[in-house]
């Protein structure tokens, strides 16, 4: 049966560790992304973080509901990052690639963490803070509200998607990671025209880009295809779902199927 997290309050009146210090959530997650970075995921381990806490590893499970309430606290402390990273300018557009590209930074700083917490959902304050924002930023453009989740679905699962992918270059060791960047000159760039045209015609180009992220070319293109849905409904003055309104482009189904494909 799980031991029964502590509350906060009570928590706080806990001597400090071996170490001289008083335990806390965020002490204890600061700690937890330095070993995920020194050791990754593997590495991770309540006997470990107890040793480098200077308590017992049992202490852990005071804060938390076992190492999955961990990694959902870690995952919600680089959304926490990325919103702090932020600053909101009034047009949507701007502020959601804004923040688009804080969230991708935040978890790339800590790449091992990336892929531990990416595909996870926390439910906690900082990450649902993340997410009303994103929402407030769409609704008060004019989107509706299924258009607004929408775009919404596809900004942070796009921006997390990247993020566990460019997390997974750097999280190898730095020699294998060359070893796959030189991949573009030291092998695509010697194909022949003869058996493969193609590539042959554009290697330059792909060595100078396939070593740098996608996402802020497909952020933009996301971008891009929602500011052109919302223009088109507000000069219809239609709700996007063929009814007149009061220009809210609100039907999920026509912006997801009229999106370019990612």
């Amino acid at each position: 049966m799980p031991k029964k997290v502590v509350p906060e309050a009570e928590r706080r009146r806990r001597r400090p560790t071996r170490q001289g210090t008083v335990l806390s959530e965020e002490l204890i997650v600061r700690t937890a992304l330095r070993m995920l970075r020194e050791h990754g995921s593997a590495g991770l381990t309540a006997r470990r973080l107890g040793a480098a806490l200077g308590a017992d590893p049992s202490t852990v499970y005071r804060y938390f509901a076992g190492l999955d309430g961990l990694t959902r606290a870690i995952g919600e402390e680089l959304m926490g990052r990325a919103l702090d990273s932020w600053t909101a300018t009034g047009e949507w557009r701007a502020d959601l690639r804004a923040l688009g590209l804080a969230v991708h930074a935040s978890y790339l700083a800590h790449p091992q963490a990336a892929l531990l917490t990416a595909s996870r959902v926390t439910g906690r304050p900082r990450e649902i803070e993340v997410d009303e924002t994103i929402l407030g930023i769409l609704r008060g453009a004019g989107f509706g509200d299924a258009a607004a989740v929408a775009v919404y679905h596809a900004f942070i699962d796009l921006a997390l998607a990247f993020a566990a992918l460019d997390a997974g270059a750097l999280a190898v060791k730095d020699e294998v990671r060359e070893a796959d960047e030189e991949m573009w000159t030291s092998t695509y760039a010697r194909l022949p025209a003869g058996t493969h045209p193609h590539i042959a015609a554009t290697a330059p180009l792909l060595a100078d880009r396939m070593n740098h992220s996608a996402y802020p070319v497909l952020l933009d293109t996301l971008l891009g295809r929602a500011e052109a849905q919302l223009r088109a409904a507000q000069t219809s003055g239609r709700d996007g779902s063929g009814v007149q309104g009061a220009g809210a482009v609100t039907d999920q189904r026509s912006w997801s199927r009229q999106s370019p494909p990612m």
